[in-house]
């Protein structure tokens, strides 16, 4: 989640070390929000010191990680032109110790056109034998012209709910978690341009999510988005 200053980062670092001493199975999902792209330019909305300490001791105590592409660059000091450079990125990313990690948002083509979103996903998982497998997925999702708060806090818990529902189908898990995230938004958008009525564009006080309202779609989502498997 959001924060500027370095000092808390290292305590939410202990406090997660701490935790996994006494429960080895518990789950850690560290959004890394760090900064965003607009119009192609990548900049950071933190101090840039958070970086260091998330890329070196945020990340490999986490289980599950979902940057954004500009924040998975940050991560890995490579940028992101093509799918293949946004696997190998999160093969680096999947090196620092994560064992999922999904680029919840990037600027790449999408095969379905301009209207979609792309998202990225790749689960490592290390078999009794010891080998590994490497489940990666694409997902494109409808864009939709507003500016949401919460999203990337709605995705990350959804994403923390369907992979423990879903240990084994990361496609499965990934789809009920951006088919919820589209329930909701769609939802919001609709009640916020009523609000603002016809002509006028939503606030941001209209455009709070919808979370209630959507309670059943959160709890069962009807999966409108499909994964593609790469």
């Amino acid at each position: 989640g959001y924060t500027r200053d370095t000092s808390f980062l290292a305590m939410v670092v202990d406090i997660v070390q701490e935790l996994k001493q006494q429960n080895s199975n518990l789950v850690y999902v560290c959004d890394p929000v760090m900064g965003d792209k607009w119009n192609g330019e990548g900049s950071m909305y933190v101090p840039k010191d958070l970086l260091p300490v998330y890329r070196d001791k945020v990340v490999p105590v986490a289980d599950i990680i979902t940057p954004n592409q500009f924040e998975a660059e940050l991560l890995t000091g490579r940028k992101i032109y093509t799918e293949k450079d946004a696997l190998e990125v999160m093969d680096m990313l999947h090196a620092m110790g994560p064992e999922t990690v999904v680029i919840t948002s990037s600027d790449l083509q999408a095969p379905l056109g301009n209207d979609y979103l792309i998202a990225l996903g790749s689960h490592r998982k290390t078999k009794a034998d010891g080998t590994r497998i490497t489940q990666r997925i694409r997902v494109e999702s409808p864009k939709v012209d507003a500016v949401f708060v919460g999203t990337g806090d709605l995705f990350a818990a959804m994403l923390l709910a369907w992979t423990h529902k879903h240990p084994n189908n990361f496609k499965v898990a990934c789809e009920k978690t951006v088919s919820a995230m589209q329930h909701v938004l769609q939802r919001t958008i609709k009640s916020a341009k009523v609000q603002a009525g016809e002509g006028n564009k939503p606030n941001s006080a209209q455009l709070e999510l919808r979370m209630v309202q959507s309670k059943k779609d959160i709890e069962n989502p009807e999966i409108i988005v499909k994964a593609t498997v790469l």
